[in-house]
């Protein structure tokens, strides 16, 4: 019990990290943060942090020895990662933290579908948590499209600035999509390969040295590249510590632990955080389409996560009825 609270604690935590990220990120984008030097000086720092960590942890140990197989699937992870993080921070310049958390919770509708492609999961639409978990999928990306292609009127009178909803949306749930096939490749990652620390370390490297080559011929001002003591600082800090660092051994430590349906379900958690925080920091414009999309969203969230506590309660009844033969025998005899 004591070990399931630790992870739900730090998953929760996270959430509140992760909008704090976006916000960051967001106000830096403002004063013309470039996406693309964000995602390079960023997991390049992230590395300078991971490797003391490493370092220290294996120091009287030794790492699980590395097979070609794994470097291959390493590389891939690193190539969607990369991927992954320029849609993030592409589909928040257009948008803004409160679009990316409702974009956000379709990670568990497509963390499910693709669990299922990789046969992570299993599903059979003849028992009801099958069918809840499909249904809610379907409403979760039916509400993803409310809030990207329908705003409603505004219910404060802030502005976005320099936004574009449509292709914001469009960016962010690619990123959704992406962070589900992340989450089941790390899972089949790290259930070989069960060091974390070094998977996120070489992770980042083959992202930064993607981004190397990508940014420098794409970001052709020179002024991009420079560093000064203000918010584009605090957003190169943040997102290594937290995003390529922190967040990144955390998740792949749950998904070692709980499978990735149970990492993606605490996305939800972004939207309710992130709409206090966007209109109080930012200035973002609530709309009524985010407030029926982010609902229906959580409807289809909610459907999943019905269906796969049933199914956890059906999984720990059958291991104690093998564990208890009087009680297998009996449930026999009824």
């Amino acid at each position: 019990m004591m070990w399931g609270e630790s992870v739900t604690a730090i998953m929760v935590a996270t959430e509140f990290l992760e909008v704090g990220l976006n916000t960051v990120n967001k106000a830096a984008m403002n004063k013309g943060l470039s996406n693309f030097v964000l995602v390079f000086y960023s997991n390049l720092l992230g590395i300078f942090m991971l490797a003391p960590c490493i370092l220290i942890f294996y120091r009287k140990r030794s790492p699980p020895v590395l097979t070609w197989s794994t470097v291959c699937k390493i590389f891939l992870l690193g190539v969607l990662s990369y991927g992954g993080q320029l849609c993030t921070y592409i589909g928040l310049g257009y948008g803004s933290p409160t679009l990316a958390s409702a974009m956000a919770d379709l990670t568990p509708a497509f963390t499910f579908i693709f669990s299922i492609i990789s046969r992570m999961e299993k599903l059979d639409l003849g028992i009801r948590s099958s069918q809840a978990k499909s249904l809610g999928t379907l409403v979760s990306i039916t509400g993803a499209f409310v809030v990207t292609l329908y705003k409603g009127l505004p219910l404060t009178n802030n502005t976005l600035l320099h936004s574009n909803w449509i292709v914001g949306g469009f960016f962010l749930a690619s990123h959704s999509v992406i962070f589900a096939i992340i989450l089941n490749v790390q899972t089949w990652i790290i259930r070989g390969y069960p060091a974390e620390m070094l998977v996120t370390l070489m992770c980042s490297s083959i992202v930064a040295l993607l981004s190397s080559i990508i940014s420098v011929m794409v970001e052709k001002d020179p002024n991009a590249w420079r560093v000064g003591m203000n918010m584009e600082l605090i957003a190169f800090v943040y997102t290594a510590a937290f995003a390529v660092a922190f967040r990144s051994v955390v998740h792949k430590w749950a998904l070692r632990k709980k499978g990735p349906i149970y990492v993606s379900m605490f996305k939800p958690l972004e939207m309710v955080i992130a709409l206090a925080m966007g209109i109080t920091f930012l200035g973002d414009k609530l709309y009524i389409g985010s407030l029926l999309g982010a609902a229906i969203i959580a409807i289809g969230f909610y459907a999943v996560i019905w269906g796969q506590a049933q199914e956890e309660k059906l999984v720990h009844h059958t291991e104690s009825s093998n564990k208890d033969p009087l009680l297998s025998n009996t449930a026999s005899m009824i």
